[in-house]
Protein backbone atom coordinates (compact mmCIF):
# COMPACT_ATOMS: atom_id res chain seq x y z
CA UNK A 1 0.00 0.00 0.00
CA UNK A 2 1.58 3.65 -1.26
CA UNK A 3 0.93 6.56 1.95
CA UNK A 4 -1.03 7.72 -0.25
CA UNK A 5 -3.42 5.24 -0.32
CA UNK A 6 -2.55 4.91 3.34
CA UNK A 7 -4.05 7.91 4.20
CA UNK A 8 -6.95 7.66 2.04
CA UNK A 9 -7.71 4.81 3.99
CA UNK A 10 -7.67 6.83 6.84
CA UNK A 11 -9.38 9.09 5.98
CA UNK A 12 -12.07 7.26 3.71
CA UNK A 13 -14.49 6.89 6.66
CA UNK A 14 -17.66 9.83 7.70
CA UNK A 15 -15.40 10.44 11.15
CA UNK A 16 -12.50 12.79 12.20
CA UNK A 17 -9.75 11.03 12.54
CA UNK A 18 -7.89 13.33 14.88
CA UNK A 19 -11.29 15.34 15.86
CA UNK A 20 -12.60 18.10 14.75
CA UNK A 21 -10.93 20.58 17.66
CA UNK A 22 -7.97 22.05 16.42
CA UNK A 23 -4.66 21.23 18.07
CA UNK A 24 -4.17 22.70 21.56
CA UNK A 25 -0.41 23.98 20.61
CA UNK A 26 -2.14 25.65 17.80
CA UNK A 27 -5.14 27.19 20.07
CA UNK A 28 -2.89 28.52 22.94
CA UNK A 29 -1.51 30.37 20.19
CA UNK A 30 -4.52 31.91 18.43
CA UNK A 31 -3.16 35.38 20.60
CA UNK A 32 -0.40 35.96 17.84
CA UNK A 33 -2.65 35.42 14.71
CA UNK A 34 -4.27 39.04 13.44
CA UNK A 35 -7.50 38.85 10.98
CA UNK A 36 -6.81 38.95 6.95
CA UNK A 37 -2.92 36.90 7.46
CA UNK A 38 -2.38 34.47 5.22
CA UNK A 39 -1.96 31.11 6.45
CA UNK A 40 -0.32 27.73 5.20
CA UNK A 41 -1.41 24.85 6.94
CA UNK A 42 0.78 21.95 5.80
CA UNK A 43 -0.54 18.20 6.02
CA UNK A 44 -3.77 19.34 6.94
CA UNK A 45 -5.55 16.10 6.91
CA UNK A 46 -9.04 16.62 7.77
CA UNK A 47 -8.81 20.60 8.10
CA UNK A 48 -9.56 20.84 11.79
CA UNK A 49 -6.36 23.44 11.92
CA UNK A 50 -6.91 25.09 8.98
CA UNK A 51 -10.40 25.56 10.12
CA UNK A 52 -9.74 26.94 13.11
CA UNK A 53 -7.29 29.31 11.29
CA UNK A 54 -9.55 30.68 9.16
CA UNK A 55 -12.45 31.08 12.21
CA UNK A 56 -9.62 33.41 13.36
CA UNK A 57 -10.50 35.30 10.59
CA UNK A 58 -7.13 34.45 8.46
CA UNK A 59 -6.90 33.23 4.66
CA UNK A 60 -6.08 29.88 4.87
CA UNK A 61 -4.70 27.66 2.50
CA UNK A 62 -5.20 24.34 3.76
CA UNK A 63 -2.18 21.81 1.89
CA UNK A 64 -2.53 18.07 2.06
CA UNK A 65 -2.37 14.76 -0.50
CA UNK A 66 -5.19 13.11 0.67
CA UNK A 67 -9.02 13.76 -1.65
CA UNK A 68 -10.34 12.47 0.92
CA UNK A 69 -8.82 14.49 3.97
CA UNK A 70 -9.51 17.50 2.03
CA UNK A 71 -13.22 16.71 0.88
CA UNK A 72 -14.01 16.70 5.22
CA UNK A 73 -11.74 19.88 5.40
CA UNK A 74 -14.04 21.58 2.94
CA UNK A 75 -17.23 20.15 4.73
CA UNK A 76 -15.55 21.05 8.05
CA UNK A 77 -15.10 24.65 6.84
CA UNK A 78 -18.95 24.64 5.62
CA UNK A 79 -20.25 23.52 8.47
CA UNK A 80 -18.33 26.26 10.77
CA UNK A 81 -19.66 28.82 8.18
CA UNK A 82 -15.81 30.05 7.13
CA UNK A 83 -13.72 29.78 3.82
CA UNK A 84 -10.86 27.64 3.22
CA UNK A 85 -8.78 26.93 0.45
CA UNK A 86 -7.77 23.67 -0.11
CA UNK A 87 -4.90 22.48 -2.62
CA UNK A 88 -3.73 18.58 -3.34
CA UNK A 89 -0.48 18.14 -3.14
CA UNK A 90 2.71 16.35 -1.62
CA UNK A 91 4.47 18.75 0.97
CA UNK A 92 7.31 17.36 0.23
CA UNK A 93 7.43 18.62 -3.23
CA UNK A 94 5.10 21.41 -3.17
CA UNK A 95 6.43 24.80 -4.72
CA UNK A 96 6.73 26.51 -1.75
CA UNK A 97 6.44 30.04 -3.15
CA UNK A 98 8.37 32.77 -1.49
CA UNK A 99 7.69 35.17 0.98
CA UNK A 100 4.20 34.27 0.42
CA UNK A 101 2.61 33.99 4.08
CA UNK A 102 2.46 35.68 7.28
CA UNK A 103 1.96 32.47 8.94
CA UNK A 104 2.61 28.63 8.41
CA UNK A 105 1.25 25.77 10.80
CA UNK A 106 3.28 22.51 10.92
CA UNK A 107 1.16 20.13 13.19
CA UNK A 108 2.24 16.34 13.34
CA UNK A 109 4.00 15.75 9.65
CA UNK A 110 6.30 13.09 10.84
CA UNK A 111 5.87 10.62 8.31
CA UNK A 112 8.70 13.05 6.67
CA UNK A 113 12.37 10.85 6.35
CA UNK A 114 15.45 12.76 7.31
CA UNK A 115 15.90 14.26 3.68
CA UNK A 116 12.54 14.78 2.95
CA UNK A 117 11.93 16.59 6.02
CA UNK A 118 14.62 18.94 4.87
CA UNK A 119 12.95 19.83 1.92
CA UNK A 120 9.68 20.62 3.89
CA UNK A 121 11.55 22.50 6.70
CA UNK A 122 13.50 24.95 3.62
CA UNK A 123 9.95 25.30 1.76
CA UNK A 124 8.88 26.28 5.33
CA UNK A 125 11.51 29.03 5.83
CA UNK A 126 11.18 30.51 2.00
CA UNK A 127 7.35 31.04 1.74
CA UNK A 128 7.45 32.74 5.42
CA UNK A 129 7.77 36.48 4.85
CA UNK A 130 10.19 38.24 6.92
CA UNK A 131 8.62 38.44 10.26
CA UNK A 132 6.44 35.55 9.36
CA UNK A 133 5.23 33.19 12.29
CA UNK A 134 5.82 29.19 12.39
CA UNK A 135 3.85 27.47 15.11
CA UNK A 136 5.25 23.95 14.70
CA UNK A 137 4.14 20.71 17.19
CA UNK A 138 5.93 17.12 16.99
CA UNK A 139 6.76 14.25 18.48
CA UNK A 140 10.48 13.78 20.36
CA UNK A 141 12.11 10.66 21.10
CA UNK A 142 10.44 9.57 24.18
CA UNK A 143 7.40 8.81 21.94
CA UNK A 144 8.53 5.57 21.22
CA UNK A 145 8.19 4.69 24.94
CA UNK A 146 5.18 6.00 24.84
CA UNK A 147 3.40 4.66 21.38
CA UNK A 148 0.55 6.71 21.59
CA UNK A 149 0.88 8.18 17.92
CA UNK A 150 3.39 9.32 15.37
CA UNK A 151 6.05 7.41 13.63
CA UNK A 152 7.91 4.14 14.96
CA UNK A 153 11.14 5.63 13.27
CA UNK A 154 13.49 7.10 15.79
CA UNK A 155 15.03 9.53 12.77
CA UNK A 156 11.81 10.82 11.80
CA UNK A 157 11.40 12.51 15.71
CA UNK A 158 12.07 16.26 16.58
CA UNK A 159 14.78 17.14 18.90
CA UNK A 160 15.56 20.50 20.30
CA UNK A 161 19.31 20.47 18.87
CA UNK A 162 17.58 19.49 15.55
CA UNK A 163 15.02 22.36 15.42
CA UNK A 164 17.44 24.72 16.81
CA UNK A 165 20.16 23.77 13.63
CA UNK A 166 16.83 24.23 11.13
CA UNK A 167 15.36 27.41 12.67
CA UNK A 168 18.61 29.38 14.29
CA UNK A 169 18.26 31.86 11.56
CA UNK A 170 14.96 33.27 13.08
CA UNK A 171 15.16 36.44 14.53
CA UNK A 172 13.21 34.77 17.25
CA UNK A 173 12.60 31.11 18.34
CA UNK A 174 10.83 29.54 21.24
CA UNK A 175 11.13 25.47 21.70
CA UNK A 176 9.36 24.00 24.51
CA UNK A 177 10.15 20.31 25.39
CA UNK A 178 7.20 18.49 27.53
CA UNK A 179 5.18 15.55 28.14
CA UNK A 180 1.29 15.77 28.22
CA UNK A 181 -1.83 13.84 27.44
CA UNK A 182 -3.12 14.43 24.46
CA UNK A 183 -7.05 13.34 23.12
CA UNK A 184 -7.12 14.21 19.15
CA UNK A 185 -10.08 11.64 17.72
CA UNK A 186 -8.89 8.13 17.24
CA UNK A 187 -5.46 9.13 15.72
CA UNK A 188 -3.81 10.25 18.86
CA UNK A 189 -4.80 9.82 22.38
CA UNK A 190 -2.73 9.38 25.59
CA UNK A 191 0.59 10.35 27.54
CA UNK A 192 3.01 12.03 24.78
CA UNK A 193 6.47 13.43 24.44
CA UNK A 194 5.78 17.03 22.94
CA UNK A 195 7.74 19.51 21.34
CA UNK A 196 6.73 22.46 20.32
CA UNK A 197 8.41 25.60 17.93
CA UNK A 198 7.09 29.17 18.38
CA UNK A 199 9.50 30.79 15.31
CA UNK A 200 9.70 34.05 13.99
CA UNK A 201 11.40 34.61 10.66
Amino acid sequence: MSELERWQDRFAGEDYRFGTEPNLFLKSQAHRLRKGQTALSIADGEGRNGVFLAEQGLDVLSLDFSPNGQAKARKLAAARGVPIRTEQADVITWNYPPEAFDVVVAIFFQFATPAERAKIFAGIKRTLKPGGLLLLEGYGPKQLDYKTGGPSVLENLYTRELLQQEFGDFSSLDIREYDAEIFEGAGHGGMSALIDVVGVK
